[in-house]
């Protein structure tokens, strides 16, 4: 997809409930390019009377619809459907995905749209092959479970992936038969409402899938609060994920599944069959997005004898970054989400250096034209376990270097306190890949590789303060189903 002009997008700033566009009045909230901070939209802020009218809205089309109770094949050829509609609409939704987010036009095209699609292809091919069991009881009776759909599902998508990410929540939710409603980060919320319109266009019925906008603080609480939603399910921080569970827990109860915050390692034994390539990798895992990804690969812990070919080959991927705005094809540096994240990244890069830690590259805001805000890759080396950057889930494309001699030490410098999100391995020792993917503490473990490809069938969540539950997989399906057990006697 060539470069295209940011001016010329037309996003539609409203809720959609019961299949239409609805109004949210004059409370809006300003919605900023990332690329040059330019405020592009109002964004309407639903209050608890809207949030209820959206809730109230699925639950009706959820009983009145056939949507949970028609045969489960007709529904994934709903979703089907649904999926080659996104798919063809690239040249509409890839744009409007780059415009107000930090993902470059050529990946919104190439790979968000098209993943967004795919991923509920998979989902819908999971409606007919889940039911129910018969158990083991005496010979005059009959035991068996049932599974159905919770009824309204809460789903809150986070801002760094916004397609992506709220795929992770629909796809499953819908094709177990429940209605949905979605809160879009009020950073990125309009490229999920022209999905909603295409649901309608595929044959999903009205009040299905609903999207409400606003905050945290008014909407999205409601929203958890809300006594007709059954489930929640969230990525984002481990902070909103604490508040979340706390409405959930206080307004049900009900269950969550949680993806939070990580500050995953990425361990490099000399051993490693390319160590140029894995540098590469090491630099991707860390520089795309801008790092603005929860399984962001944000420390580096490699043996001594590699360190120094491993943190030059880094050093060269970095240099071969292009910031610029999402609009261009050239861009290889995606902006930080917002001014304000991007002194943050910064204050901790300067706390963290004042505290004894050597800069190696990067370590300031880069050169941009207009007001967006680009942080330069960087890699802070001399470091340990007690400085905030080895610490702190920082959100952006900040990378610390630690050096071990022998597993034990790897081991232990990899553990976080409270993280455990993702880790990678790289050895071309298959028996020590597999020892650190029983001993490290992740929900995810990727060897001699980092990061996801379309294998929706692995799950992802976490460990620790990074989450519950999963998403994608066999186990995102089955977190929206309930299961309900029934127990006959035989008539004599």
């Amino acid at each position: 997809m060539q470069d295209f002009a940011p001016d010329q997008v037309v996003v539609n700033s409203a809720h959609f409930i019961g299949g239409v566009y609805v109004d949210g009045g004059s409370n809006l909230i300003d919605v900023l390019r990332p690329s040059d901070g330019h405020v592009y939209a109002g964004l309407p802020v639903a209050d608890a009377a809207l949030v209820d009218r959206a809730v109230e809205n699925a639950w009706h089309a959820f009983k009145t619809s056939n949507w949970a109770t028609q045969a489960p094949r007709d529904r994934a050829r709903i979703l089907r459907r649904w999926a080659d509609l996104i798919e063809a609409d690239v040249a509409v939704l890839a744009p409007m995905e780059a415009l107000g987010s930090t993902r470059p036009i050529r990946d919104a095209a190439q790979w968000d749209v098209p993943f967004t699609a795919e991923g509920i292809r998979f989902f819908a091919e999971f409606a007919d092959k889940h039911g129910g069991e018969v158990a083991a009881t005496r010979s005059d009776h009959l035991g068996m479970t049932i599974s159905e759909p919770y009824g309204v599902v809460a789903a809150i998508a986070p801002w760094n992936f916004p397609l992506v990410m709220a795929s992770w929540k629909i796809g499953p939710a819908l094709a177990a038969g429940n209605a949905v409603v979605l809160k879009p980060s009020e950073m990125t919320p309009y490229s999920i409402l022209r999905v909603a319109e295409l649901a309608i266009k595929a044959g999903i019925p009205a009040g299905i899938f609903n999207v409400i906008q606003g905050d945290g603080r008014i909407t999205g609480d409601s929203l958890c609060r809300h006594p007709k939603v059954s489930k929640v399910t969230f990525t984002g921080s481990t902070q909103t994920g604490v508040a979340i569970m706390r409405a959930c827990a206080e307004s049900g109860t009900k269950p969550v599944t949680l993806e939070l915050g990580g500050k995953s390692p990425q361990i490099v034994f000399a051993d490693a069959p390319d160590l140029d390539k894995v540098a590469r990798m090491v630099a991707a895992a860390i520089s795309g997005n801008a790092g603005q990804v929860c399984v962001a690969g944000s420390r580096l812990i490699v043996q001594r004898g590699a360190a120094e070919q491993v943190v030059a080959g880094i050093i060269r991927a970095f240099d071969a970054l292009q910031a610029g705005p999402t609009w261009r094809q050239a861009t290889t540096l995606a902006p930080i989400i917002s001014k304000g994240q991007a002194d943050r990244i910064n204050g901790i890069v300067n706390r963290t250096v004042a505290a004894g830690a050597q800069l190696l590259t990067g370590g300031a805001l880069a050169p941009s034209t207009g007001n967006g805000s680009y942080y330069l890759p960087t890699i802070l080396a001399g470091v340990n376990s007690s400085m905030e950057a080895v610490n702190s889930e920082i959100f952006g494309p900040v990378l610390t270097v630690q050096v071990f001699d022998d597993d034990a030490e790897a081991l232990a410098l990899a553990a976080h306190p409270d993280y455990g999100l993702a880790a990678g391995v790289h050895t071309s020792d298959i028996s020590r890949a597999l020892r650190f993917a029983r001993s490290l503490e992740a929900g995810t473990v990727w060897i001699n590789r980092y990061g996801r490809t379309s294998d929706f069938v692995i799950p992802t969540g976490g460990y620790k303060r990074s989450g519950m539950g999963k998403d994608l997989g066999r186990q995102a399906f089955e977190a929206n189903r309930r299961v309900k057990s029934v127990l006959i006697d035989f008539a004599e």
